[in-house]
């Protein structure tokens, strides 16, 4: 068999919670991928707003499309009770404000044409939808996180996914039992389930597609609190890896924010550490602009010079923002506090 004409049923799976104002172009993302799933399952957490009549609204346009309610609470409760649920042998998960390729389905599937593949990781990025630097931040980090997570598949040690942008085997999640063990901590989904599929089945077995007929576009955060709520989010599960790598590699970027935000004292010890300040500050820039912008250049990005001069210079308050708001303070995501 033609492994380009290789394909099984697929379940694509979206939890929802107070998604309203994305409903409307969900149901446009969905018309567009359905022809070439088996089904899609909307699984409802317990929403507050408007995200579930509006969803059914649109339901009797898309074929294939089911609504079902979150049983328990939260977007792993949620997401198992999906598989449960679903009748295709692979399946493929993303966000209710996610934007797909049209090929976007048939190129995650691919790759399981080889019976040892488990899990199919693609990349996800923020789409700049308003003038000004925050989104244009938000895409450049993506960035960083892309480049990251290539490196690690590389090495088949797999490190971190997105669930935005995620296909696994059914077999494969009942075989790790999904997420029992970490059902407690909110955010993780997708790379406790990752870790656990890796630790089954090796590093061999998980696969990541660094292409742009894979990529998912994801809505920015609209403003900076917005975007350290999530970020505080995202990286609140690290502390629960047991992972060296994990706690290794934060640690390190810890670190280097603080020796970023440190060299600043050079400006004050004299004319030859003021030039060094300088010189290490516009090596840190264009080291940015280089490995990132190769990164967005590769799915047709191309922020300006600028936007790297700003990212880099706001980058390191930010992690440390981000750092202390995780061990100082909680947040509140969806209208949830943890």
């Amino acid at each position: 068999m033609d492994e380009n004409d290789y394909s099984e049923p697929v379940s694509l799976l979206i939890p929802f919670r107070n998604e309203s104002e994305n409903i409307e172009e969900l149901c446009r993302q969905l018309a567009k991928v359905t022809p070439s799933v088996a089904e899609v399952l909307l699984i409802d957490d317990h929403s507050e707003d408007d995200s579930r009549s509006k969803l059914e609204r649109c339901s009797g346009s898309i074929s294939k499309l089911k609504i079902i309610d979150n049983p328990g609470q939260g977007k792993k409760t949620a997401l198992a009770h999906g598989v449960a649920m679903a009748k295709g042998s692979i399946i493929l998960t993303s966000d209710a404000d996610c934007f797909f390729q049209d090929g976007w389905v048939k190129q995650m599937l691919l790759p399981f044409a080889d019976a040892k593949i488990q899990l199919v990781a693609g990349p996800v990025l923020s789409r700049i939808e308003r003038a000004g630097f925050l989104d244009r931040f938000q895409q450049v980090e993506w960035a960083s996180i892309l480049l990251l997570t290539h490196f690690f598949f590389i090495k088949k040690q797999p490190l971190m996914c997105s669930g935005a942008n995620l296909a696994y085997r059914k077999s494969a999640f009942l075989k790790v039992n999904g997420y029992a063990g970490n059902e407690e901590i909110a955010s993780g989904d997708d790379e406790f389930l990752l870790k656990k599929i890796v630790l089954e089945f090796s590093g061999d077995s998980c696969q990541y597609l660094s292409r742009n007929e894979t990529l998912v576009l994801t809505r920015p955060q609209n403003d900076f609190f917005g975007m350290l709520n999530q970020r505080k989010r995202w990286a609140g599960k690290w502390s629960y890896h047991s992972s060296i790598s994990h706690s290794l590699t934060a640690v390190f970027f810890g670190i280097l924010q603080m020796v970023w935000l440190g060299s600043v004292t050079l400006l004050f010890l004299g004319l030859f550490s003021i030039i060094s300040f300088f010189a290490i500050w516009l090596g840190k820039i264009l080291l940015e602009k280089w490995v990132l912008g190769k990164v967005l250049y590769s799915f047709n990005k191309e922020p300006s010079f600028g936007v790297f001069i700003k990212t880099s210079l706001f980058h390191p308050v930010y992690v440390i923002s981000t750092i202390f708001g995780i061990i100082f303070g909680k947040y509140t995501w969806k209208g949830r506090s943890q």
